[in-house]
């Protein structure tokens, strides 16, 4: 066996001589936190929120911090981003007299994110805002902040996460393989080796179609009766996800689960063997549902396989992420099946 680490030439992929990681097959990971403090700081730094309305100055100075990760993966030509920041960002605002002569307050103030995350790049992230002067001018410059400088803020860190959804700092290098590739594909076709016509043709045909389907299969140590009316009861969703859920219990009643990213409704319901319900993440877009189908096989007293297949999962959300498969599989894997195993006690 190849061992990790030694030299064993059997892990490691050769780089070709024009330097090409062709398509973007191997996995590649490009760290993104600088490129991420410079392209926040560009947006939100030095802006004028407010300039004489209602008396009112108002205008952002600078990030105080940022933390977290971020960072792009690209495998087989498809862009997986991954972040996770929290920042501040110092504003001033003065207010005037009547006149806008006079200054009656100049205060400092601060922004804050706590979470900016892959995982909620459909929603907009929680925002703080705080004033260094709790009196009445103090005040009126906090809501004028919540009022015009929100907004701006929200925009702005939209304009971030639509950059690391197309491949952030990769995203050159990615232009500039994928005409590499064309290059190295123009040449194979006037070959006479190329793929017969027909054959492309029908690789195309399945691009187009954008979606995926999702099978995986799980062991549980209880009745498939057990994982059934979990599954099927909103109180023990609640539980083990910790978030709110409605499950109805009847065949075209409605659920919603991981309070509301998820809705859909139930299909076709059998206890204790199978679950089919139409699934849609919010951030998909308009009018696309999956089908979710468990089935619970009993193979022995005591021990309950799980398998699902999920066809018809989109392969990019509303906003071009495509990573709309890998995040379902996750979430099926590391919030449903494992929590289940956690909290339940039915690890095998």
């Amino acid at each position: 066996m190849a061992k990790y680490g030694e030299g064993d030439k059997r892990w490691i992929v050769e780089d070709r001589p024009d330097g090409a990681n062709v398509h973007n097959w191997h996995w590649a990971e490009t760290d993104c936190m600088q490129w991420s403090k410079d392209l926040l700081s560009k947006l939100l730094s030095d802006h004028t929120i407010l300039e004489g309305e209602g008396n009112l100055f108002i205008k952002t100075k600078k990030i105080d911090k940022i933390e977290g990760e971020a960072y792009v993966n690209v495998r087989k030509g498809k862009i997986i981003p991954g972040y996770e920041l929290s920042l501040k960002l110092d504003w001033i605002g003065e207010v005037k007299d009547s006149n806008n002569d006079k200054s009656l307050l100049i205060v400092d103030g601060v922004v804050e994110i706590p979470y900016i995350s892959d995982e909620n790049a459909d929603e907009d992230p929680d925002i703080r805002v705080i004033v260094k002067d709790e009196g009445p001018l103090g005040r009126r410059l906090k809501d004028a902040f919540l009022v015009k400088g929100k907004e701006f803020v929200l925009k702005q860190v939209r304009v971030f996460v639509e950059a690391m959804a197309k491949g952030g700092p990769a995203k050159e290098e990615l232009e500039v393989k994928k005409v590499g590739a064309k290059s190295v594909q123009v040449a194979k076709e006037a070959t006479p080796a190329a793929a017969p016509p027909a054959a492309v043709k029908k690789v195309e045909e399945k691009r187009k179609e954008g979606f995926k389907t999702i099978k995986m299969s799980e062991k549980f140590s209880c009745r498939a009766m057990n994982m059934y009316e979990i599954l099927m009861d909103e109180n023990r969703w609640k539980g083990f996800t910790q978030s709110n859920a409605k499950i109805s219990k009847e065949v075209g009643g409605e659920i919603s689960i991981f309070d509301g990213s998820v809705t859909g409704s139930n299909l076709e319901l059998v206890e204790g063997k199978l679950i089919v319900q139409k699934w849609r993440f919010g951030n998909w877009p308009d009018g696309l549902h999956s089908t979710v189908r468990l089935v619970l096989e009993e193979p022995e007293p005591g021990v309950t396989v799980v398998k699902l297949t999920q066809t018809d999962v989109p392969e990019e959300d509303r906003y071009g992420n495509s990573t709309v498969v890998e995040n379902t599989e996750r979430g099926w894997r590391d919030l449903i099946f494992h929590k289940i195993r956690a909290v339940f006690g039915f690890g095998v």
